[in-house]
């Protein structure tokens, strides 16, 4: 299950693409159906009207989907607006089978494979799409890398700190680019809050809140013959051979250690990525948690309820809350009434921001312009559209191997946390837990790969 992409109320260059003679009128139209200021709005617009290479039909990138589910379908749909998709690739005969159908375009037929290895030898294959399940993501990553093809890499790019290594290596070693699915960076609420904190809107950052929706707490569960359109093994790859369970699979998997890390690895990815763009340090030196509730045993192994807390070097804390769905457990979301999202307080107020909005302690603070000698963050208007530009000029796209490597590491600090159950001690450095009960939590930072599916399976 992945999360959903930015709505549609989100800014777009569309949007932008305005005449000279409306200027002020549309822009203030767009800064009213936006809730951005009019001084963003402005911004966007000129760097709208900046010229643009726009591809021929014979410069449209030749795209392969690995991964047919449910979020791999709209970032095939999505990334088709810029290249054509040529090849498909699942482990369940019936997503494939649905992807090639759905895929086909003026007769021209993508095919379809049940090894992405298979499908990386192909040499009409420019880029990969990469959105199976997390413990799928690094080895695939590095596949791709090896096979000298761009990736888009949905979020999080590891499932373990130690596969964000061995998978930054691969990209810059093969030169290839690979833009992080972390598309919020490219959201101008997003980006105008951090930049605010940077600049020192809020004077001083002493903490930032970030809220995440609870996650699946049930079982146990049972197992049953594996449906014969999966490939079940292969499906496993790296984790721990179990029998069948139907919850392990496609929109729940994501609620297993052995496949992902829970919300803390899911709407946390966005989140703390977010908040890690604003406080401007590659990451924190502390971190503990507090678990909530406990899994159901048998059931969904990933802590579902809990408070993660980070603490920089320079002060600042980062505290992770779950809020739940009030349809299951009742009403216990955050102090905004909402399920998710990003506060930041400072010594001169406070800042909120989500998919759906900004908002401050005194308005000022996002509606005042800021100075043309302030701190800015790199634009991207569009995430699709950052990382097929960056496929042309062979620059980095906004959230880059090593932006997609730090932000998973913060989720997998808090994941390993709230596994332990340990006050822990990290060196960003040397990316390894030190102090007091390092070696327990050491052992987290990479796990042993079911062989074959190991490194060597792609090498």
């Amino acid at each position: 299950m992945k999360t959903p992409r930015l709505p549609a109320s989100e800014p777009s260059a569309q949007l932008f693409n305005l005449s000279r003679r409306s200027f002020l009128k549309r822009c203030t139209l767009a800064a009213a159906a936006t809730g951005l200021p009019l001084w963003v709005v402005e911004r966007q617009l000129a760097a709208a009207e900046e010229p643009v290479k726009t591809p021929s039909a014979n410069d449209r990138p030749r795209l392969a989907l690995i991964g047919c589910g449910g979020m791999g379908n709209i970032d095939a749909t999505n990334a088709s607006s810029y290249g054509d998709i040529v090849a498909v690739c699942d482990v369940d005969e019936n997503r494939l089978k649905a992807a090639v159908t759905k895929f086909t375009v003026d007769g021209k037929v993508p095919t379809g494979f049940s090894d992405f290895r298979k499908l990386l030898e192909r040499k009409d294959v420019d880029v990969v799409i990469n959105v199976t399940p997390d413990h799928w993501h690094s080895i695939i990553n590095v596949a791709a890398a090896k096979a000298k093809k761009d990736i888009y890499a949905e979020k999080p790019l590891t499932l373990t700190i130690g596969e964000g290594r061995h998978v930054v290596r691969a990209v810059r070693d093969n030169k290839v680019v690979l833009q992080t699915g972390t598309q919020q960076r490219s959201s101008l609420r997003f980006r105008l809050a951090c930049e605010a904190v940077l600049n020192g809107r809020l004077g001083t950052l002493k903490k930032a809140d970030v809220w995440l929706p609870a996650g699946l707490r049930g079982g146990p569960f049972p197992s049953a013959p594996a449906p014969q359109e999966l490939n079940w093994d292969f499906w496993q790859g790296q984790a721990p051979k179990v029998d069948y369970v139907k919850e392990r699979t496609h929109g729940t998997f994501r609620f297993w250690y052995d496949y992902s890390g829970g919300t803390m690895t899911d709407w946390g990815a966005h989140h703390n990525d977010i908040a890690y763009w604003a406080v401007g340090l590659i990451a924190p030196t502390k971190v503990s948690s507090t678990r909530i509730t406990e899994p159901v045993p048998g059931g969904y192994t990933a802590y579902s309820d809990y408070v993660v807390n980070y603490l920089y070097e320079n002060g600042v804390e980062l505290n992770i809350h779950t809020t739940k769905d009030d349809s299951i457990y009742g009403e216990v979301l955050n102090p905004e009434g909402q399920r998710n999202g990003i506060r930041f307080e400072g010594t001169d107020g406070w800042l909120w921001v989500n998919r759906h909005e900004i908002k401050a302690s005194d308005p000022e603070i996002i509606r005042k312009p800021l100075p043309e000698n302030a701190v800015r963050l790199y634009p991207s208007k569009n995430h699709w559209v950052n990382f097929f530009e960056c496929v042309r000029s062979r620059q980095d796209p906004i959230c880059s191997v090593e932006t997609g490597h730090r932000s998973a590491t913060m989720c997998h600090l808090g994941a390993i946390s709230l596994r332990t159950g340990r006050a822990l001690n990290w060196d960003y450095k040397a990316e390894k837990f030190v102090g007091e009960h390092a070696a327990e939590a050491n052992t987290y930072l990479e796990r042993e790969m079911r062989k074959p599916y190991d490194y060597s399976f792609v090498s």
